[in-house]
């Protein structure tokens, strides 16, 4: 069996990066029907950062949990996604990754937690993070504030973020804001003030 040798990619240095957490998954948990139909309105959003990512070259990383299978990888969780149909499928193929982004599987709420996300923020030399994802007072809510701690610029876009019901939702915004982190909505962002 012969192998194709890895290629190095051009690494991309630059002061943001947008985090996208949670986005591949079969959604086993009970509040699957008020989270999903949540997720894909949220996941709409987040495909339009993600497309405005790239064309400025924003480094674009996918933090997604590994479920408990430590035998998987990133790409094994998407299509496992996608086979799953349905709601599932429609957010995993809009929010398909690029040959060119990032990836960490997390055993945990945080992407800090378990991975090599902080490394990998450091050797882009990135200071400030956009966060997306699901759901937003579990994973989103655990990552913003290890983030946070880590002296890294959070900034938790409120409509590309979801959870089982608003007011979930808005409590934990709530909670990342009384933490000093910003919020704010996917029309603010500014990738240039967002580098200063």
């Amino acid at each position: 069996m012969t192998s194709t040798p890895l290629r190095k990619p051009q690494d991309t240095h630059c002061a943001c990066a947008l985090l996208l957490i949670d986005w591949f998954s079969c959604w086993p948990m009970r509040e699957r029907d008020q989270l999903l139909p949540r997720a894909r309105d949220a996941s709409r959003v987040a495909a339009r950062l993600v497309q405005r990512a790239r064309q400025r070259d924003v480094p674009v990383i996918f933090a997604n949990d590994n479920f408990g299978h430590w035998r998987s990888d990133f790409r094994a969780v998407v299509d496992a996604a996608v086979e799953e149909g349905g709601l599932a499928a429609e957010i995993a193929t809009r929010m398909a990754p690029d040959p060119g982004d990032y990836f960490v599987l997390k055993p945990k709420h945080s992407a800090y937690f378990g991975t090599p996300l902080d490394l990998l923020l450091s050797h882009l030399r990135t200071r400030t993070i956009l966060i997306a994802g699901i759901t937003t007072d579990q994973c989103v809510l655990a990552t913003a504030i290890d983030g946070h701690i880590r002296d890294r610029r959070i900034v938790v876009v409120r409509d590309a973020c979801a959870a089982a019901t608003a007011s979930r939702h808005k409590g934990a915004l709530e909670r990342i804001e009384a933490f000093g982190i910003s919020a704010m909505n996917s029309r603010s962002v500014r990738w240039d003030r967002l580098a200063d």
